[in-house]
Formats: structure tokens, sequence, C-alpha cells
């Protein structure tokens, strides 16, 4: 269960003080706007990330191929299967 915790704490951390922290550090006339780009930037990657990784955590469909896929995506491989029907 501490290994389905670990990436997503780790990745908040991580985009939380690029968001939070590196802020403070910003100079210069334009200050207040670098300080916006780096929390607004941090924030999007931060939500954009979280939902690219529960979408995987439990997918809602699955692919669905049709036979005649499954043959070409074989042949052009290098795995060709033989076209057997047996009737």
């Amino acid at each position: 269960m501490a290994a389905a915790f670990l990436p997503p704490s780790l990745i908040t951390v991580i985009w939380g003080f690029i968001g939070i922290v590196c802020p403070l550090f910003a100079k210069g006339p334009n200050k207040g706007i670098i300080q916006c780009c780096l929390m607004l930037t941090a924030a999007c990657c931060w939500l954009f990330w979280l939902c690219c990784y529960m979408t995987q955590m439990n997918p809602l469909i699955g692919p669905n191929l049709s036979r005649h896929s499954i043959l070409i995506i074989a042949k052009e491989w290098g795995n060709e299967i033989t076209n057997t029907t047996t009737t």
C-alpha cells in the first residue's frame, strides 16, 4: 500500500517546491509576473500529472482491436499469423 502512496507524494512535493519556494527567489522589475508564472506552471503541471496518473490506475476501457487489425499489426511487427479458419 505504501508503494501506491509514494509517487503522488513525491510529485506533489516537487511541484509544491516549484510553486511555493521558487517564487520567493524571483527578482527584477517583473517579479510579480515571474512569481505568477511559476505558481501557475506548477499548479497546471501537477494537475495534468495527477489526471494522467489517476487515469492509468484504473482505466475505464481497454484496447478493442478487430481481427483484421491484429493480423496487420502482427505482419508489420514481423510476427505474421497465418489466417487459419476452422469450419
